[in-house]
């Protein structure tokens, strides 16, 4: 079954807190009754692999300010067609940063998040069932915005919620202090 690597890594995962539990059981429920999880034609929503990527020392996320969305998010973006989910952040996160020496800190989800896209065109509003994987990359890598972003940046762990200080964010933010070494 192509929905068994994701379904396994989602039963190790432990989630932060009790809204993040609850939506890693919505997104399993998801892919259970779903085959066609991992595609962008599935209309009410699909999976998405997202990159949290950090410095070495984790007092940096590299974010991306996203063009459709006018916000600043961690990388990332659809599946595809692909079940691999961490191939999908990497694969997404060298084509937003042009970054090369990206590296997984671990193979296991790092956070999951549901959120709701807003139409556009003809496509309709929508969600994302987001898998987010913890990278790291040498902040003084060079970076290429690509056409799906605004800009990029490293910033500060301490500033991410200045910049969005949505939820989900801050949960990400929480886990990388938990996790600075």
């Amino acid at each position: 079954m192509h929905r068994e690597s994701l379904l396994n890594k989602l039963r190790v995962h432990t989630p932060r807190d009790t809204h993040e539990a609850a939506m890693a059981e919505a997104l399993r429920q998801f892919v259970v009754t779903h085959a066609n999880c991992f595609d962008r034609s599935l209309r009410i929503g699909h999976i998405t692999g997202s990159a949290w990527i950090v410095d070495r020392g984790r007092t940096h996320a590299l974010l991306t300010h996203h063009r459709k969305l006018n916000k600043w998010l961690q990388l990332g973006g659809h599946a595809d067609g692909d079940p691999d989910i961490l191939r999908v952040a990497l694969r997404e996160a060298r084509e937003e940063s042009n970054l090369d020496a990206i590296r997984p800190v671990s193979e296991d989800i790092f956070d999951v998040d549901i959120h709701v896209i807003p139409a556009r065109g003809a496509e309709p509003e929508h969600l994302h069932y987001d898998v987010r994987f913890l990278l790291e990359a040498d902040r003084g890598a060079p970076l290429t915005v690509s056409e799906e972003s605004r800009s990029l940046a490293w910033a500060p762990i301490d500033e991410i919620g200045r910049l969005n200080p949505e939820e989900s964010m801050a949960r990400m933010v929480a886990k990388t202090r938990a996790i600075a070494w």
